[in-house]
């Protein structure tokens, strides 16, 4: 149940559907192998950065003297403002990606580490879920089921980026355009549930 909870909340939060368009775009004129080979590296390369910020986030709050109730309101902020914009259908500009980055993007022979990695799946959003877990569950047997979740995400988003065309092809654009809508949706209320957690425990905090 708790592997389910993480991997269904980070999921939602990484959010492969709402990189879906980006994808097909910078992977338009592509074969078949070569597309599943920018998917495979994106997810990977997505993989390793979750899981670095993971084990070392902790040592950044430290560093800038920053606390995990600063970071939760922080997140939280960041994941519901990424659902808004999926329900707005502006995910890539609020990503940063816009016009000009794209036409970079599409200029490069590989776009597996940016803008796909970087920032469209592994963003600060999902990062400030990862660093808050790692605190809320700071058992190794609850890390490693972290971990397995967040593996589980990567191989996920590889799945999904690899049959981005085939889907597509299924539901069309306005598919996928609902099937946004409805994630963020979910993703507006794993935020909200942040910030009201945070809220709640730093109120718990000051009056005791």
């Amino acid at each position: 149940m708790f592997l389910l909870m993480i991997f269904g909340s980070l999921f939602s939060v990484v959010n492969p559907f709402g990189t879906m368009p980006i994808f097909l775009g910078l992977t338009d004129g592509m074969d078949r192998a070569e597309s599943s080979s920018v998917a495979l590296k994106a997810s990977l390369f997505m993989t390793v950065i979750l899981l670095i910020a993971f084990f070392a986030g902790q040592y950044v709050l430290s560093f800038f003297g920053i606390t995990v109730i600063a970071l939760r309101i922080a997140g939280g902020l960041i994941i519901a403002i990424s659902g808004f914009a999926l329900l707005t259908g502006k995910f890539s500009q609020h990503k940063g990606i816009d016009k000009r980055v794209k036409d970079d993007a599409y200029t490069k022979e590989d776009p597996s580490v940016t803008p796909l990695s970087i920032p469209m799946l592994a963003g600060p959003g999902s990062m400030s879920f990862l660093i808050s877990s790692y605190q809320d569950f700071p058992d190794s047997e609850s890390h490693l089921l972290i971990c397995a979740a967040i593996l589980l995400v990567g191989m996920a988003t590889y799945i999904i980026l690899a049959s981005s065309r085939m889907v597509n092809r299924a539901i069309g654009a306005s598919g996928l355009r609902s099937l946004s809508r409805v994630i963020g949706f979910i993703v507006i209320a794993i935020g909200v549930q942040y910030i009201l957690g945070a809220t709640t425990e730093y109120v718990n905090q000051f009056l005791n």
